[in-house]
């Protein structure tokens, strides 16, 4: 009886399991059938054929208009993998003019999914990108015989000028990383790497428009999938306009030559980037093309680092120039007066501490100081202002204050420049000295950065936005390359003022001073004839040879151009910094140089300086 009920136990548990599976299979076939659409995208894509159509790229040209970058026909070769059966290689090699080996090696990348991670043998897929019109016209001719291999018409970007490489920037092909961080690209595709082809790449890359193409079952085209009805064409990039005057650029790329260094002019009233020009540079042309990746290697082994943007990325001490931000920061803060008078017997001297100056009348007040660039004034202004206890209870209270105005006229972070890698440059604060004296440390320790030396460093563009904010009498734009995007507004940050913490009264000392430093002081080389020009040298102490400094800007009292140069080793403000700077102020303003000054310009192109064992 018990064997019985054994048997009578076994059959309901096989029946059970019977009827598991079959609820099991119907389960999986409902998935598959009703919740999946993974078969219909199989039966999708062996009727249906996706052609992206790609827009063409914006165009940029300079504040006048004059076209900078711009597009040509360019061709893709494509290749679906499954469909090139039978392709004579060695053929096919001859006809686009590569070797036997790249052929191989090339099938071997599209195939690896690391490298390729839209892989499909069923896809179309990049084999070689870029190739200009006049290459592709014998290539089209044969493509009959290759089967499996077709064209993809794209546009190759142009640059119209050797200048503006650190501007303009270029255009690459997509890494891994794009691909995952914006679904819009896939394996092929090109983006902006450098200045605003990165900046506004979004802009400039317009929208992706798309074919759908029939297809019979041996993958021939039948034509569009119901005349096109569900066809999108692409929508072109927008186009961008750019503050850069092209006449200006070249004339300071030209003036940077054989020399390391920056050039930045802006725009007081609107903080349009005027011109932005590094040294050493490179021609924008060469990153284009199949030849991209090698010259990219090329400039990236150079010493002197042509690819680093030394207007936005070079971090210096500002020397002398940095004098006027002491000088309105003491102002407001009360530790000067414009009447104030301070001894300078060579320099400052206290307490046991020389710090050297140059010979000119002392006592000295502000005006004259700056006119003159009296190290001791500013030495005992920075004193004053951090050794007065009663007002800021401690030293660490008095070098926030000191910080907080330092930052509020463009210093110690990034200003927001639309061009990628700018550096913040450094503005030293009381947690930092505590830090690095173990908070054994007085205004005396600190005092050679009320001139720019010491810890403070700063990138030209920044020096340059303190002439604008000075020639603006307190506030300043944040300076922009891009002047305008066609059919949308710039971004927020450019449109509105920032203003300092000093009160705009303050400003006419500053303005005063540097006028006198060009009528009589350190600046005299910038006088142009019919034009009140204002400025400030630099002559920032180095390991080696001194850097040579400059900002300025002009008209005195209606300012246009705001400018700031930079030479790396260039010794005295005025050897460099400037001559080169009055030539920039005089092309922007007068429209041309003079004879004379078209003479002086042609001069400093030849005038090199030897930089030995250059690293950096």
């Amino acid at each position: 009886m018990a064997r019985e009920l054994n048997f009578e136990n076994r059959k309901f548990v096989i029946g059970g399991i019977a009827v598991l599976i079959v609820v099991v299979f119907l389960i999986r076939l409902f998935t598959l059938q009703l919740m999946s659409d993974d078969y219909k995208k199989n039966a999708d894509s062996n009727a249906f054929r996706k052609e992206i159509q790609y827009p063409s790229r914006g165009l940029i040209t300079d504040r006048k208009g004059r076209l900078l970058v711009y597009n040509e026909p360019s061709y893709n070769i494509m290749v679906v993998m499954n469909e090139q059966r039978g392709v004579d290689t060695l053929d096919f090699c001859r006809t686009i003019g590569i070797t036997p080996e790249f052929y191989v090696q090339r099938m071997a990348e599209i195939k690896d999914r690391s490298r390729n991670p839209g892989y499909s043998r069923h896809t179309p897929q990049l084999f070689m990108s870029q190739i200009p019109a006049e290459e592709f016209s014998v290539f089209r001719e044969k493509l009959f015989r290759f089967n499996g291999f077709s064209v993809e018409k794209r546009t190759i970007r142009r640059y119209a000028e050797n200048m503006g490489a650190h501007i303009l920037g270029d255009v690459g092909e997509v890494n891994p990383q794009d691909i995952e961080e914006d679904d819009y690209y896939k394996s092929g595709d090109f983006i902006g790497k450098l200045g605003v082809e990165r900046s506004y790449e979004k802009q400039l890359r317009g929208e992706k428009g798309m074919r759908i193409m029939l297809r019979d079952v041996h993958g021939r085209s039948k034509g569009h999938y119901q005349d096109g009805k569900y066809d999108r064409l692409p929508i072109p990039g927008k186009n961008l306009t750019l503050g850069i005057d092209m006449d200006l650029q070249a004339l300071a790329e030209r003036l940077l030559e054989g020399k390391l260094g920056a050039i930045v002019a802006i725009e007081p009233a609107t903080g349009e980037v005027l011109c932005l020009a590094s040294s050493p540079t490179y021609d924008p042309r060469i990153m284009v093309g199949r030849d991209r990746g090698k010259n990219h290697r090329m400039l990236n082994a150079d010493p002197m680092k042509p690819l680093l943007n030394r207007a936005i990325m070079g971090r210096y001490p500002p020397g002398s120039t940095f004098k006027l931000t002491q000088a309105l920061m003491g102002l407001q803060e009360g530790s000067i007066t414009p009447e104030m008078a301070f001894p300078c017997h060579g320099g400052f001297n206290f307490k046991g501490l020389h710090l050297g100056c140059h010979g000119h009348g002392s006592p000295i007040p502000l005006v004259p100081a700056i006119g003159t660039s009296c190290n001791a004034y500013f030495c005992w202004n920075l004193y004053r202002m951090l050794g007065n206890k009663q007002k800021y209870g401690s030293l660490q209270n008095a070098m926030t204050r000191w910080k907080d105005h330092m930052v509020a006229q463009g210093f110690g972070y990034k200003l927001g420049i639309d061009l990628p890698g700018e550096a913040r440059g450094m503005i030293p604060n009381a947690d930092y000295y505590d830090k690095h004296y173990n908070q054994s440390w007085n205004p005396l320790t600190v005092v050679s950065i009320s001139i720019g030396q010491g810890e403070v460093t700063a990138t030209p563009l920044q020096i340059a936005n303190l002439a604008a904010t000075i020639a603006n009498r307190g506030h300043y734009y944040v300076p922009h390359v891009v002047r305008s995007v066609q059919g949308e507004q710039i971004d927020s940050l450019y449109r509105f003022p920032k203003h300092t913490m000093v009160d705009s009264k303050w400003y006419d000392y500053a303005v005063n001073g540097m006028r006198k430093a060009v009528l009589g002081g350190t600046c005299r080389g910038a006088n142009i004839p019919g034009i009140e020009v204002c400025g400030k040298t630099g002559t920032a102490q180095n390991r080696g040879r001194d850097h040579s400094a400059f900002m300025g800007f002009a008209p005195m009292n209606n300012p246009q151009i705001a400018v700031a140069v930079y030479i790396e080793n260039g010794g005295f403000g005025a050897t460099f910094g400037v001559p080169i700077g009055a030539l920039i102020m005089e092309q922007y303003l007068n429209g041309k140089l003079s004879e004379a000054s078209e003479a002086k310009a042609e001069m400093f192109r030849t005038r090199h300086i030897k930089y030995d064992n250059y690293v950096r």
